[in-house]
């Protein structure tokens, strides 16, 4: 199939099966909203066979060239879809299963990410283990059959909904920084698992800090080898810097639309510095976007994903920050009782992270200062 008939076909099902009620529901701050019903539309994803395009064929996949995976996510937006509740397994995990899973974890877990029937988080992040994931002090004892799990993450998004976590565990005693670390397959739903979650400044609570107690988990649920995590957590990370953030970026031209909209209502944008920030700010996003069709083309980046990040996060941080700017004092004031935001305080808001998780911009910078610089590595404990 020619790109643009695939083009055509997935714009043609959208219109004929989006719900008019979840246009333009959830995303980064606003998970809460109508999860049920989203959950449900990726299952009716999953039955179109709209989930995993870029899967093999023999592991349930479409296996579509990357430029009909990348029309997918542009046209997903474009059609204002609500928020994927599913990416961190299909996103994440079932690449890193796909890549070096066996075939019995491939077999049991990857029918149920493409089929939406079970959700996944990452446990990655530790309250002394945040960008510096090699500090990890979360413990795994192999105890017969099972791995013994003891330790606390945190910034765990969705786990309350989740069914299982991938968790990052220190397995050999002693070991310290990137080695003797594994990469494990964790039920959520046990004795030995509690889940708490960290209410943020949008009011909601989509992340969360997980405390495993001596849970448990099967002894070949490990993926690679025992102490060689270190290399598959990597694999992961690369693998969220992926074609969907061309999806992202149409979100991200649809808010900035939204902001020049209401410049153009209030009258701020014939204020020439706020006419000026909004045309750096449809720059800065072209760049964005040529940067990322470069990364795509490298069969496998490395640094690129770290200046990627830079740019998203420090771009979208300051795109919620142009709107208050727009909206001027009524930013100032909720919509309503109790604490009631509109999308524009929500986006603000929320994006004081965004600088921070999925990598912190310090961590991103040492990336490309040691790697590509070659200057100095800093001092690590």
């Amino acid at each position: 199939m020619q790109d643009e008939e695939f083009r055509q076909q997935i714009r043609q099902w959208l219109a004929e099966n989006l719900p008019p009620e979840l246009v333009d529901v959830g995303g980064p701050g606003r998970e809460h909203e109508a999860f049920a019903e989203r959950l449900e539309w990726e299952r009716v994803l999953a039955r179109a066979n709209w989930t995993c395009l870029g899967w093999p064929t023999a592991l349930g996949g479409r296996d579509l060239p990357l430029s009909q995976q990348m029309i997918f996510h542009e046209e997903y937006a474009l059609a204002g879809a609500p928020a994927r509740v599913a990416v961190v397994g299909e996103g994440l995990l079932a690449p890193t299963l796909i890549a070096f899973g066996t075939p019995a974890q491939q077999e049991r877990f990857l029918p149920g990410i493409k089929n939406a029937t079970e959700m996944w988080c990452q446990g990655y992040s530790e309250p002394g283990a945040g960008s510096d994931l090699a500090s990890v002090a979360t413990k795994g004892v192999l105890d017969g059959d099972e791995w013994v799990i003891t330790g606390q993450k945190i910034w765990t998004s969705l786990a309350h909904v989740s069914d299982w976590c991938f968790v990052i565990t220190r397995t050999e005693p002693g070991s310290k920084r990137h080695h003797g670390l594994s990469y494990l397959l964790v039920p959520m739903r046990q004795p030995g698992v509690t889940v708490r979650p960290i209410k943020q400044l949008t009011g909601t609570s989509e992340f969360n800090e997980v405390f495993f107690d001596e849970a448990r988990t099967a002894r070949d649920l490990v993926v690679g080898e025992p102490g060689q995590g270190w290399r598959i957590a990597m694999a992961t990370l690369g693998f969220e810097r992926g074609v969907a953030m061309l999806g992202h970026q149409v979100r991200f031209r649809r808010e900035l639309s939204g902001i020049v909209a209401m410049a153009r209502a209030n009258g701020t944008i014939d204020d020439p510095v706020i006419r000026g920030k909004l045309t750096r700010a449809w720059v800065g996003l072209e760049v964005l976007r040529a940067h990322t069709l470069r990364t795509l083309a490298i069969e496998k980046p490395g640094f690129e994903a770290s200046v990627a990040k830079l740019v998203w996060g420090k771009w979208h941080q300051g795109l919620g920050e142009l709107a208050m700017e727009v909206m001027g004092p009524s930013s100032m004031v909720t919509r309503g009782l109790p604490y009631e935001l509109d999308e524009w305080q929500s986006l603000y808001l929320f994006g004081r992270a965004e600088t921070i998780y999925g990598g912190s911009d310090e961590i991103q910078r040492n990336i490309i200062a040691e790697r590509v610089l070659g200057l100095p590595r800093q001092e690590r404990v």
